[in-house]
């Protein structure tokens, strides 16, 4: 599973596309998702999209993920620009086990 955060600013949102994320934002969560969620400053200026994927393949990277979070983001339709991209490999976190004290 990968998470991926992206960090960006909206640019040129017109009236409608303002108002569609006003309204989005009392369902709004910051929980990552498979559909994927926003969250963003009351001037609708910078933004966090999150998104959670299942790894197409076996071999896919960060990379890969990255890539299709970005078009996920795309297909949201609100014009934007990106400022950073964080992707985790939730396959690579190790949890410790916990040992037992004696």
């Amino acid at each position: 599973m990968f998470r991926v955060s992206v960090r960006g600013k909206f640019k040129d949102l017109d009236e409608r596309q303002r108002e569609s994320l006003r309204a989005e934002a009392g369902v709004m969560q910051t929980a990552f998702s498979e559909e994927g969620s926003f969250s963003y400053d009351s001037g609708l200026s910078v933004f966090t999209f999150r998104v959670q994927l299942a790894p197409e393949s076996d071999d896919e990277d960060e990379d890969d993920a990255g890539l299709r979070a970005l078009a996920a983001l795309e297909a949201r339709g609100y014009p934007h620009e990106v400022i950073k991209v964080a992707v985790t490999d939730m396959r690579a976190i190790k949890i410790p086990s916990k040992r037992r004290r004696a």
